[in-house]
Parts: structure tokens; sequence; C-alpha cells
């Protein structure tokens, strides 16, 4: 018989458990903080926060992982003809904070409320001003219109939320997200977890294990 998962409870040491050892459903260990020295160690070895308000902090590592090679990127016929059309304009690191907020109050098919919480806000904030977080932006003429924002390792982006607020501009941000990193040789755009969304623009669940060794 299998023995029964057992969660490992962070303290106020750097670490986490092996990656492996997380549960079926990716969750791997409770508590900690959100200083931008953990949430560093996290990301470089494939962990990310994910919880609400009412629970204490949660970091996940699931198998398998959802990931997109940037340049499998999928571009329909009438997405082509947005690009085309110069509809939108694409900025970077120009209002991280407005993305933020934005990708924290938009409405989620299914989902009661936002993770995105207070304290992760500050948290992505702190991670902006030492330069480990990234938005991109998507201009209508002058206005915000989509986004998304992750974390960036230099080989890998971890993509965290986006936000559309017309249509069409979440995706203009991921396709010109997965160019630009294309273009200065990124290995993978992680995703975190499934979405039939994510997989209609390209993105695969691939083993842990093999995106670690992605990661690495």
């Amino acid at each position: 018989m299998k023995s029964p998962h057992r969660l490992f409870y962070l303290t106020d040491r750097l670490e986490f458990p092996p990656v492996e050892t997380a549960n079926s459903e990716g969750l791997l260990a409770v508590g900690g903080d959100l200083s931008v020295e953990r949430l560093v160690l996290a990301y470089t070895n494939g962990i990310f926060p994910w919880f609400n308000d009412e629970s204490p902090i949660l970091w996940w590592s699931p198998d398998p992982r959802m990931v997109l090679y940037p340049d499998k990127v999928k571009i329909s016929k009438s997405m082509r003809k947005v690009l085309r059309d110069n509809r939108f304009r694409l900025t970077k690191n120009t209002c991280f904070q407005q993305v933020l907020e934005h990708c924290s109050s938009i409405e989620r098919e299914g989902l009661d409320g936002t993770w995105i919480t207070q304290n992760m806000k500050k948290a992505y904030c702190a991670m902006y001003e030492k330069g480990y977080a990234t938005s991109y932006e998507v201009w209508e003429q002058n206005e915000l219109v989509g986004g998304l924002y992750g974390i960036d390792l230099g080989h890998i982006f971890c993509g965290e939320s986006m936000f559309s607020l017309t249509s069409n501009a979440s995706k203009f941000a991921f396709i010109k997200l997965a160019e630009d990193l294309h273009a200065k040789g990124y290995k993978a755009i992680d995703c975190q977890l499934y979405t039939a969304h994510l997989a209609s623009l390209g993105a695969q669940e691939m083993p842990r294990k093999k995106f670690m060794e992605l990661l690495k």
C-alpha cells in the first residue's frame, strides 16, 4: 500500500522540499513567506505560490506541467489578421502595477474571487523592482486593453496571469511574448496548469521531470 502524502511545512529557513514529494494535485508545501529571496528560490526550482485570502501560503509543483515552446505558438487565421491590421500596440514594463491590478480584478469563469491577494501584489511588485518580474502591455490607441506578467528567469519565462478588456488583447500579448522570447533564445514559457485557452495557443502538458530538465 502506498503511504499517505505528508505535507511539508516551511519555516523561516530558505528551503523547499524536492518537487517529487508533491502530492497528486501538485501541492508541495505550506507556509513560509513571499520574500523576493524565497520566490526566486521557488521559481528556479519549478515551484510557484497559489492560494487565496482564506488560506495559508500554498506552494505547487504539478505533474504534468503546462509548457509552451516559444517557436510553437499557434496563431489562428483570425489572429493573423489582427496582427496585420496593427490594431494593437505593445509595450514592455511601462505599467507593471496596472497590469497586476487588472489581472487581479478580472472575473474568471469557474473561479470565485482571485488568487492575486494584496500580499501577492506587494510580493510581485517587489520582484519587479528587483528585475525579476516583467509585464507586457497591449494598447488600443491610448487605452490599456490587455497584458500579462510573469517571472523572467533568463531562459524560461514563468507566466503568471493575463487579462483582456477587449477581444483578442491577451492573445496578442501572449503571441508577442512568445515571438520576443523565441528571438532571444528562451527555452520555454511555463504556463503552470492546463487550460483550454493555453492549449489553443500551442501550450502542451509535459512530465514534470522533463520540465525540470529544461529549467536546469
